[in-house]
């Protein structure tokens, strides 16, 4: 419905569902992750190159497994966000690697390559 201001707000989709449309419309192909729990436990499985992801819900952890060398995953941080694991591990960022808001809705890009995660803000900070 659009207000007297003439905004047409979003009423019909989740906010990660919106930023996969956002993704869709911007050409990146991607394939949705799910949760292990309520929590927001994430395990980006496989071998070799993962491609782009995205997660369902606000993320928690997310653990590329071992036999993953590279991916990209977007995502929100949930309220107890703890970080990223490499092969079970803490996660080392690399450089550029932004500090990651606990708000649940604000959208970043998580990329594993060489080992190292760098995390980059995709929404307007």
């Amino acid at each position: 419905m659009i207000n007297y201001d003439r905004i047409v707000p979003v009423e019909k989709i989740d906010l990660l569902s919106l930023y996969g449309t956002i993704l869709t419309i911007a050409n990146v192909s991607y394939g949705v992750i799910n949760s292990a729990d309520v929590e927001g436990t994430f395990s980006v499985t496989g071998s070799g190159a993962a491609g782009n992801k995205l997660a369902n819900q606000p993320v928690k952890s997310l653990d590329f497994v071992s036999g993953v060398t590279s991916g990209t995953v977007y995502f929100a941080a949930s309220y107890d966000y703890e970080g990223f694991k490499v092969a079970g591990a803490a996660a080392t960022y690399g450089a550029g690697s932004v500090e990651v808001k606990k708000d649940g809705y604000s959208l970043y890009k998580a990329v594993l390559a060489d080992g190292a995660v760098t995390i980059t803000a995709v929404t307007p900070m």
